[in-house]
């Protein structure tokens, strides 16, 4: 399942993710995206794994089509969790992608937030 987060405005958007993702979660989660990418450009993304248990076959397909076609439309990628092999994929990630990518425990999560809004003109 995939839910939008706030305080998400502007360039900078959040989501959590849980449980294991499917085709219709990327159904809904990538046109919004697209739409915010023709929007503003360039944008700063968090995806918050909250007991997430990875993707379908298709929906990891989904995932990487979607990777490859906005490789140069991220600046920041946020990635907050709390094992270890999801602090792993956020350094793996790092050659797919122009956007500086963090990692952040979930206790951190606020942090996560700061970083991806330093920078950036606020908007009310």
């Amino acid at each position: 399942m995939i839910e939008k987060l706030q305080p998400s405005r502007g360039k900078v958007i959040g989501y959590k993710l849980s449980g294991k993702l499917h085709d219709a979660d990327y159904k809904v989660l990538v046109p919004e995206v697209e739409a915010l990418i023709a929007q503003e450009g360039k944008i700063r993304l968090l995806a918050y794994l909250h007991e997430f248990r990875g993707w379908d076959l298709r929906a990891a397909w989904d995932d990487l089509a979607f990777d490859m076609k906005h490789y140069h439309d991220l600046e920041r990628f946020a990635l907050v969790g709390d094992k270890k092999w999801e602090e792993w994929m956020a350094k793996l990630s790092r050659p797919f992608t122009r956007a500086e990518v963090e990692y952040f425990p979930s206790s951190e999560i606020d942090a996560a937030w700061a970083w991806l809004f330093d920078g950036v003109e606020q908007v009310n």
